[in-house]
């Protein structure tokens, strides 16, 4: 989220090196929740909307070419918020 803070989509847009930093933490974020569940099933349960979010790190490591910039800054901008908060919730979270 910091790296989107301040930020418009317009910059967003015009920014190669923002654009692949946003979609390198999701890669990272889908990741990590992917390890997660593999590691501790019940605790991954708890996050909300898991799959998705594994999900979309993966449109986004493997779909280079397919990547939807409008949905990545929707994500980054609107949704990501509440999907830190509830990490955020979680045993660990704020650590």
């Amino acid at each position: 989220m910091e790296f989107v803070t301040g930020r418009s989509w317009a910059d967003y847009e015009a920014d190669v090196q923002l654009r692949s930093a946003v979609e390198r933490q999701f890669t990272i974020v889908g990741e990590a929740l992917n390890s997660l569940r593999r590691v501790d099933e019940e605790l991954a349960e708890r996050v909300p909307d898991l799959a998705r979010i594994v999900a979309f790190g993966n449109v986004l490591i493997l779909g280079y070419a397919a990547i939807d910039d409008r949905l990545v800054w929707e994500v980054a901008t609107e949704r990501a918020p509440a999907i830190l908060d509830a990490l955020e919730e979680l045993p660990g979270g704020s650590e």
